[in-house]
């Protein structure tokens, strides 16, 4: 005697549920109730669409960098701050040099890459070395970065009028503009402007072109290596492949798309932030991923598009449509409230997906 199948199953919509995760369904949804409360609250709807969509242009890439470490067994990459240093040190480099306009963008991800490859295969040989503890000892290694660097800042030999203190000609100031520069370089391309709705085209695309690579790269002979790695270490290992290599390869990736990753942000937010800037630029980038569907031991470009859309909807729309609501002031308190929480429970998910 068989159990009978109820309609909801029979129609697939349960199955499709599943797939998509109650929780990604859940959050969409009050997004999607965020949209459509924000005109009737007296909020510019096509403004927060430009906003939502700019800042996930923004931020893509970085969450993006998260993909090659998740696949190789790594885990999430919180020690992302040595990615970031390594795209400021070529954002700073390039302006010091004085390289104007679109080819300053460029110019810095080349300066970056060298930095990326260095930092990266250091870290890299560290995670080698406590396999099991990956992600706490990246959360020191990005502070303990980010901290260092704060002294580098200072000292580093820097002259660029624009860049340095005005009263002792030395030291980068805490923000930098980009004004002149790589400001919008990527935005600006065959940007699109439907009414007050403005979509920065190349910088889209830049991140497509981006993850259409590292899509390609995973379905490679070595990208095939650094999953199994990932997935089932004992068999790779019975495979002939390098262990430790793989896991390194996949963290210089990391670096490399979070110092890329840094630089898009960059252009479009139109500063450089030093010092503690970076600071804490890897719990937005974890937390979308995960809430985009992903695990420690599993991730797709998929999580990442899904996730960044739905993490930076939520952080913009939702101080927004309050704001307007409770007429008061309280952005900066309920997008850090927002923010958090969400950070919060998406850690809470990390070992979704992997059952």
């Amino acid at each position: 005697m068989g159990k009978t199948e109820s309609p909801l199953q029979k129609s697939g919509l349960k199955s499709m549920v599943e797939q998509f995760g109650l929780p990604r369904l859940i959050i969409a949804g009050f997004l999607l109730l965020l949209f459509i409360m924000a005109p009737i609250v007296g909020a510019d709807l096509p403004t927060q669409i430009s906003n939502t969509i700019n800042r996930f242009s923004w931020n893509a890439v970085l969450v993006l960098a998260m993909v090659p470490m998740v696949h190789s067994g790594c885990g999430l990459n919180f020690g992302l701050p040595l990615g970031i240093i390594s795209g400021l040190l070529g954002a700073t480099i390039t302006l010091d040099l004085g390289v104007h306009g679109l080819p300053s963008f460029f110019v810095a991800v080349l300066i970056a890459t060298p930095f990326a490859i260095v930092l990266g295969g250091g870290y890299g040989w560290l995670l080698n070395k406590i396999k099991g503890g990956e992600m706490m000892v990246a959360t020191y290694v990005g502070f303990s970065s980010v901290s260092f660097m704060c002294m580098m800042w200072l000292m580093l030999p820097y002259s660029n009028p624009k860049m340095v203190w005005g009263l002792s000609g030395k030291g980068l100031r805490t923000t930098i503009s980009l004004e002149g520069y790589y400001d919008k370089a990527l935005a600006k391309i065959a940007q699109i402007n439907i009414g007050n709705v403005s979509i920065p085209t190349g910088t889209l695309v830049f991140f497509a072109l981006l993850a259409l690579l590292v899509w390609a790269f995973l379905h490679t002979k070595t990208g095939t290596a650094m999953t199994a790695v990932g997935s089932n270490p004992a068999f790779a290992r019975a495979s002939g492949i390098n262990i430790d290599k793989m896991r390194i390869l996949s963290v210089v990736m990391s670096t490399w798309l979070a110092a890329v990753g840094i630089l898009v942000y960059e252009q479009g937010f139109g500063f450089i932030q030093l010092y503690m800037g970076p600071f804490s630029m890897a719990l937005p980038a974890v937390s979308a991923i995960l809430i985009g569907g992903a695990s420690v031991n599993k991730a797709s470009i998929a999580n990442v598009i899904i996730g960044t859309f739905l993490f930076q909807g939520m952080v913009t729309m939702t101080p927004t449509v309050m704001n307007s609501m409770i007429h008061m002031d309280m952005s900066e308190v309920i997008r850090v409230i927002v923010s958090q929480g969400m950070i919060l429970y998406a850690l809470t998910r990390k070992t979704e997906g992997a059952k």
